[in-house]
């Protein structure tokens, strides 16, 4: 039996720095470090899950270590750079925060820094989900930190960079990755596709780009699960269909039906939607970007879309947004769903306050005074 295979978020992983996409701005500062010989001795990469941050500290442990290293441009083919790809190198030592967590763990560590490398120039620690790391462990690493041996470097990863202590952070060179744009990873997607032979369509793969929500390995994860369902063709129908997405038309139909606040149409596609086994969460999210994507485009003209102002656009998204909390409470997810965008389409019409206050402030200055005020007026020369 077969047993072989690797699952495309890794066999696509990328190896060098112009593999990695998205990352751009971190990509540019790493290799003019190592170009002008400015290496820190600790990193912290922060961002969002599946965007690169343990690929990207990879990479730099093998451009550090790389036989022609330290270098902007690891060969890829050395002995350092295969064992740091094949995940066995003696000299990078990956660690696991969620369940290396105690102070003890930490103090074999501190010990083991004292050791020089026994292959490449450095020895390098990646630490993902540091901020899984109890405060104890946090202290005693922290003098360890500051002046670590010439020979050792750090590489922390994390989500939630808001845990980690601020004594952490402080000595630490911070880069944040960003999501990744849905254009990228489509682009990305095709190309992998190309390679794999899999025909795939492109409403399928921006279909795959909307669901990963700025995360390239959920988006091959993803693409994995369609081929296994599909076979060597993927359709957007199939993605709509498995995931329980709203198409783009229904989208736009959606939309639509808010800016005219036509409530009867609204009703049909919400059981439309509803009937045909769509995720209305997602839905809801999905139409949220869409009518963020109107209302921007409303700021920048200066002007309405679609019969409404940005501030109508602007109150339709906070009706939406707040309808995001309560539509999985209750005991109807498409009842609560209507009443969301029964709501958005209402408010987006109608006036804020400060507006009525406005308008009736000037028609009060068009209305001739009466009674005493006007005796008042004809008294004045």
């Amino acid at each position: 039996m077969e047993t072989g295979y690797q699952v495309i978020a890794r066999k696509w992983r990328p190896q060098r720095f112009e593999d990695v996409v998205g990352q751009d701005h971190v990509v540019r500062t790493l290799r003019n470090a190592i170009t002008r010989g400015r290496i820190a001795h600790a990193y912290l990469l922060v961002g969002p899950r599946g965007t690169g941050k343990t690929t990207t500290a990879r990479i730099f442990a093998k451009a550090l270590n790389c036989m022609n290293g330290p270098t902007p441009e690891p060969c890829g083919q050395c002995e350092g750079c295969r064992s740091i790809a094949a995940g066995n190198s003696m000299d990078v030592i990956e660690i696991d925060g969620a369940s290396n967590n105690s102070v003890d763990q930490i103090r074999d560590l501190r010990d083991d820094v004292r050791y020089a490398p026994s292959q490449g120039k450095f020895k390098v620690y990646i630490i993902d989900e540091v901020h899984m790391l109890s405060t104890a462990a946090f202290n005693a690493l922290l003098k360890t930190l500051e002046e670590p041996p010439s020979h050792v470097k750090f590489i922390f990863a994390t989500t939630e960079a808001q845990k980690l202590l601020p004594t952490i952070i402080s000595r630490c060179q911070r880069f944040d990755l960003k999501p990744i744009p849905e254009e990228l990873i489509v682009s990305r997607l095709r190309h992998i596709a190309g390679e794999e032979g899999i025909a795939v369509a492109e409403g399928a793969l921006r279909g795959i780009a909307r669901l990963a929500d700025g995360g390239m390995r959920d988006s091959q994860s993803i693409f994995d699960q369609m081929i296994a369902f599909c076979g060597e063709t993927v359709s957007e129908q199939d993605v709509l269909d498995v995931y329980g997405l709203a198409s783009e038309e229904d989208l736009q139909s959606l939309v639509a039906a808010l800016a005219a606040a036509d409530f009867p149409k609204l009703l049909d596609l919400c059981a439309a939607l509803d009937e045909s086994g769509r995720d209305l969460h997602r839905v809801l999210i999905d139409l949220q970007a869409e009518v963020r994507r109107r209302l921007l485009a409303a700021v920048r003209a200066g002007e309405g879309a679609e019969g409404l102002s940005a501030a109508a656009w602007t109150r339709m998204a906070e009706a939406l947004h707040a309808g995001e909390a309560g539509l999985k409470f209750g005991l109807s997810e498409r009842a609560n769903f209507e009443v969301c965008l029964l709501r958005a389409a209402e408010e987006a019409r109608a006036l804020p306050l400060n507006s009525v206050l406005r308008k009736l402030t000037a028609l009060a200055a068009k209305v001739p005074p009466t009674g005493a005020g006007a005796a008042e007026e004809k008294k004045k020369p």
